[in-house]
């Protein structure tokens, strides 16, 4: 599968309770934060992250509740700091839907 569904799930918690937030353990939000992204305008984090979806995407592992695939790209920032990434998308294996798992520095 070379390209995944532009209208995936992105869990408004994920972004909200998890990538923007600081946590104690795997911290995302600093790394976020270098391009400006924040709790105040996630909404752009999720528009940006669907743009990554029109990059090919490479199957990762699969797993009994789907595969997981990785999906690399830049995310173009508010403050105009580019973030090279590497996003991973689940394709659930009983609802098919296409849902965002994370991202990682690339």
């Amino acid at each position: 599968m070379p390209y995944l569904n532009p209208d995936a799930t992105i869990p408004r918690a994920k972004l909200t309770q998890y990538l923007l937030v600081l946590q104690p353990k795997d911290d995302k939000s600093g790394f976020l934060a270098q391009a400006g992204y924040s709790l105040d305008n996630w909404q752009v984090l999720e528009w940006d992250l669907r743009r990554i979806l029109l990059n090919e995407a490479t199957l990762n592992k699969q797993t009994t509740f789907g595969d997981i695939y990785e999906v690399k790209g830049v995310l173009e920032g508010v403050n105009g700091v580019n973030l090279r990434v590497s996003t991973y998308w689940i394709i659930d294996s009983l609802t098919k839907e296409t849902r965002f798992v994370t991202l990682l520095p690339n």
